[in-house]
């Protein structure tokens, strides 16, 4: 796969700071509480170019939770994965590089804006799709004919299916820096990876 060319560069970092403006405004003001116009002048572009990248505020929140930073690209990404290693490995591989802690976080505020403003649900249900197709289409090509579509497809889905928990905070998951007080007992971030993939490699 090319490298971005230098005009996909500039596209994404106006992208993204749309996006982290939009992200600003909805966890200070609420959804309702601001509109195109306070993004783009708060990013410094014309709303012009909002309209190029996104076709309203509820769809450039939600592209908060698919900004990467110093993120390697695809091919990058399927030549670090060992060869002989097995596709819940390489899953295991790929989640550790998908999500950040941070990036978690987001989603985490993002799925609770979702709660007090429906009409966001939509947007970030697709962007979790994303992170879900991105993951199947390279679990695929690492396979290199190992196992079938239907076994990747499989794969990606039960994972990303069993991290749904991290962004309800339907467990008591605990991240790097947070105390534990309010909650006993929790797992953190780390310890669930790790369980997740072995019930993921053993069975249920």
């Amino acid at each position: 796969m090319n490298k971005l060319s230098l005009r996909d560069i500039k596209k994404e970092a106006t992208a993204n700071a749309l996006a982290e403006a939009a992200f600003e405004l909805a966890l200070d003001k609420g959804l309702d509480g601001f509109v195109v116009e306070d993004i783009v002048q708060r990013a410094g572009y014309s709303r012009r170019t909002f309209a190029n990248h996104f076709s309203c505020k509820e769809e450039a929140v939600a592209a908060a939770a698919v900004i990467f930073k110093d993120a390697p690209d695809e091919e990058e990404l399927v030549n670090e994965l060992a060869e002989t290693a097995s596709m819940v490995d390489i899953l295991h591989q790929l989640m550790r590089m998908q999500f950040t802690v941070e990036q978690i976080k987001t989603m985490r505020k993002l799925v609770k804006l979702s709660v007090q403003f429906p009409t966001l649900e939509p947007y970030i249900l697709t962007i979790f799709h994303q992170f879900q197709r991105k993951a199947q289409h390279i679990l695929s090509r690492c396979s290199r004919g190992r196992h079938s579509e239907m076994y990747t497809h499989l794969l990606a889905g039960a994972m990303y299916g069993a991290a749904l928990p991290l962004l309800n905070s339907d467990l008591p998951i605990l991240f790097q820096g947070e105390p534990d007080v309010d909650m006993p007992g929790a797992m953190t971030f780390e310890q669930y990876l790790d369980e997740m993939f072995k019930h993921l490699s053993n069975g249920f």
